[in-house]
């Protein structure tokens, strides 16, 4: 096995990019004082836990204070919990509360005569408008070169009755599958190689509840910030999507120049990573902004992308070779050799896991020698491997069996028998949990597992063919 260092080429992105205007520290410490729950989103818009929206409103010029407080509110005397209509601070930064008019349109409050601070501010520039917005003909001046879409073009939620797929179902199962406690209030984002739309389901449905409309069909799905985004990559598009799930639309849409593929979230670290395999390149992309902040030039046709312990791992899929870049000595980039199809990665105790497809092996490397610690067979088309708690969870393709591996000793201790009968596609943790979710190609079902508890605590049949499942927290669609 060879071994060899090379100083990896980043470049950093500018982020002079005018699309997230961050709401000033001391606004954003005074509401989420006043309003613990209430989401602050990366492009302005404020959200309370009963869905009020407060769009907010820049001053030309913010005025010189020692501290902040509310200078007036409209209705008058207000305080924020109260939810007034227009809050005024006292550095001229405005709130702006969407309202329901007459005729169901979205809009702002009305003033005959609006005070100044209304008159004089500015909109975000590159804000989400929720859809539908009408503002007042007399303080059109906030908007700017803001784009309004005042006909909900830009929706993509797409009911069932109005698909024009054919491989949905018409109705449930005769006999209810029933919902186990771990998945009450999470839903699933379900990919299918058939239609490049995202089938919405609620957990223990057959049936989708409605799709979210793509321009192509999805490579990966990665769902941020407790649910309320989506990231989507796609066949054939250079881009990043963006999806704001509450308002069913595009929030954002990313031009990286060569086709991304997959994605990567460190979300303690507020970062995805999303590789280019034709660009050997590695994008990174903020997630408090959501905006590139670098573009890591890598060695080969990187794909299966594992982050652990401050190592980027991951596969050059033209020449089985394996790479680590140390994200914190100079991105330096190491050789850690070739290995026959390699299925997977895991990291544990300076350990590197490597699966092998065909051969149904598992190789360990010491990653400070890059010698082999041990190799042994494990279950048949090897396909993916989480770990929990010092115990490597090895998915088997073809078996439908999680081997269960102790990595202190890299024995094997147990296994977890799915019985689906079918064909393993896919094995991903359910973020923030215990949890674990295998998808089944041939029989189009999803098992979900305790890795706490080394058990299976429920399979559920789709009526839509499986190529992906994310499971994520259910956030409330605004009507």
């Amino acid at each position: 096995m060879r071994k060899f260092l090379l100083l990896l080429g980043i470049l950093l992105i500018s982020c002079t990019n005018a699309f997230g205007a961050k709401i000033p520290e001391a606004v954003k410490s005074y509401i989420l004082e006043k309003v613990p729950q209430a989401d602050i989103r990366f492009d302005g818009v404020i959200i309370f836990p009963d869905n009020t929206i407060y769009l907010p409103l820049y001053p030309s010029l913010f005025s010189d204070i020692t501290s902040l407080k509310i200078k007036e509110t409209y209705p008058a005397n207000k305080d924020l919990k109260q939810e007034p209509d227009i809050i005024i601070f006292n550095n001229d930064f405005v709130l702006m509360k969407v309202l329901t008019d007459g005729q169901g349109h979205r809009t702002v409050l009305h003033q005959t005569t609006p005070p100044l601070q209304v008159r004089t501010g500015l909109l975000p520039q590159d804000m989400l408008v929720p859809s539908g917005l009408i503002i007042p003909e007399n303080i059109k001046g906030i908007i700017g070169n803001l784009k309004i879409d005042i006909k909900n073009e830009d929706i993509i939620k797409v009911e069932n009755k109005d698909s024009y797929e054919q491989f949905l179902a018409e109705g449930e199962p005769s006999v209810p599958q029933t919902l186990i406690s771990q998945l009450k209030d999470k839903v699933l984002y379900v990919s299918t190689n058939y239609s490049k739309n995202i089938q919405v389901v609620e957990p223990a449905k057959a049936v989708p509840s409605y799709s979210l409309a793509q321009k192509s069909i999805p490579v990966d799905i990665k769902a941020v910030n407790n649910g309320k985004f989506l990231l989507i990559t796609s066949y054939d598009r250079p881009f990043i999507d963006i999806v704001s799930v509450a308002d069913a639309r595009f929030i954002k849409q990313i031009n990286l120049t060569s086709n991304p593929a997959e994605i990567l979230l460190d979300e303690g670290n507020k970062k995805a990573y999303i590789t280019s395999p034709e660009a050997s390149t590695i994008f990174v992309l903020d997630l408090e902004t959501m905006s590139l902040i670098q573009k890591i030039k890598i060695n080969g046709y990187c794909e299966k992308l594992l982050l652990a312990e401050d190592k980027l791992f991951y596969v050059d899929k033209l020449k089985n070779e394996i790479w680590a870049i140390e994200l914190k000595k100079d991105y330096e980039l190491k050789d850690i050799g070739r290995f026959p199809n390699v299925s997977a990665l895991a990291f544990a105790d300076n350990k590197l896991y490597i699966s092998s497809r065909t051969k149904s092996r598992i190789a360990v490397i010491d990653y400070t020698t890059f010698g082999l610690i041990t190799e042994f067979t494990t279950v048949n088309k090897p396909l993916a491997m989480l770990l929990h708690n010092k115990v490597l969870y090895v998915l088997g393709a073809e078996n439908n069996t999680i081997q269960r591996i102790d990595t202190s000793t890299d024995k094997v201790i147990g296994s977890i028998e799915l019985g689906t009968g079918g064909f393993s596609s896919g094995f991903h943790r359910i973020n923030n949990t215990s949890l674990a979710v295998v998808t089944d190609l041939k029989k189009n079902a999803y098992s979900v597992v305790d890795l706490s508890k080394n058990k299976l605590l429920k399979t559920y049949i789709l009526n839509v063919p499986i190529k992906d499942v994310v499971i994520t927290n259910k956030v409330e669609l605004f009507e």
